[in-house]
């Protein structure tokens, strides 16, 4: 008779070895020179007409082991989350309404091992380097392993996605504040989009209309009698009332001190910072 509260393996089982610690090393770095995770996409779909360079470490035979992936329209990417030291059991998603889910059912950073996987276009291989098209990665990103994408065995449209499915059959998360800008916004608006280049408040209008109440994930917080939204290198100051938001006013995310010391040459956007501080100070 089977003895069913026995936890003994059966007969045929095979204790795994494992080395007590796993090593991996980068085989290259993304270069896309963007420097915040606010520049970046989700997810990305091919929108974007941009070029990207997986550049792969010298010395290692890498030209080999890059032959025969010309004629795939697109590689698989996997890489490190090298900015993120400490994982969550649950996290809160940038969409859908304030609730927690498990690590495991995102796409979060904040993982036990922090390693993302991502689908590029390739656009062409050049000796060491991949040429590929819109990613949702920092620069600077370590690649650890480059897979062809094989739409057969790789993709499965009918699948169903949890909670995500949840929130796209609520449709689109619906525009419920009306945003206006102050006058010093909107002049500090036209001097980044004009001389910079930068459209900041183009996507913070986009995230006050939804919900401007104080949110981490979407980097949201009272500042005083007013609140205050980061958006990447930048800081944006808003009041509610009712359903009316009133950007008020744009300011840098880094000190003049900071944005001075040549030391620091991780921060997005400083030449456009300084001259911002220059005319507001």
């Amino acid at each position: 008779m089977k003895n069913r509260g026995s936890s003994k393996p059966p007969a045929t089982w095979i204790e795994p070895e494992y080395e007590p610690v796993l090593r991996a090393e980068p085989i290259g770095f993304l270069r896309s020179g963007k420097r915040s995770k606010f520049s970046l996409p989700h997810q990305p779909v091919g929108n974007a007409d941009e070029r990207n360079v997986v550049e792969l470490n010298p010395g290692k035979q890498f030209e080999q082991a890059l032959l025969d992936l010309e004629g795939f329209d697109r590689v698989w990417l996997i890489w490190w989350f090298h900015r993120h030291r400490n994982w969550k059991a649950q996290v809160l998603p940038p969409r859908g309404p304030k609730k927690k889910r498990g690590v495991f059912a995102t796409r979060s950073p904040h993982r036990p091992n922090p390693i993302g996987i991502t689908p590029v276009e390739l656009i062409r291989v050049e000796k060491r380097r991949l040429i590929v098209g819109e990613v949702d990665l920092i620069d600077g990103t370590p690649i650890l392993d480059i897979k062809p994408y094989v739409p057969a065995i790789d993709a499965f449209p009918g699948s169903k996605a949890g909670w995500v499915d949840e929130i796209e059959r609520a449709g689109e998360e619906p525009l419920r504040f009306q945003v206006t800008l102050s006058e010093l916004a909107e002049v500090q608006a036209a001097f980044l989009e004009e001389e910079w280049g930068l459209e900041i408040v183009e996507k913070a209008v986009r995230r006050l209309a939804v919900d401007p109440s104080p949110h981490r994930t979407r980097r949201i917080s009272r500042h005083g009698s007013e609140f205050l939204m980061s958006c990447g290198a930048w800081r944006v100051y808003f009041a509610v009332a009712g359903e009316i938001v009133e950007v008020l006013r744009l300011s840098p995310g880094y000190p003049n001190e900071y944005l001075a010391d040549p030391k620091k040459t991780r921060i997005a956007d400083r030449q456009a910072q300084i001259a911002f501080s220059a005319r507001w100070p």
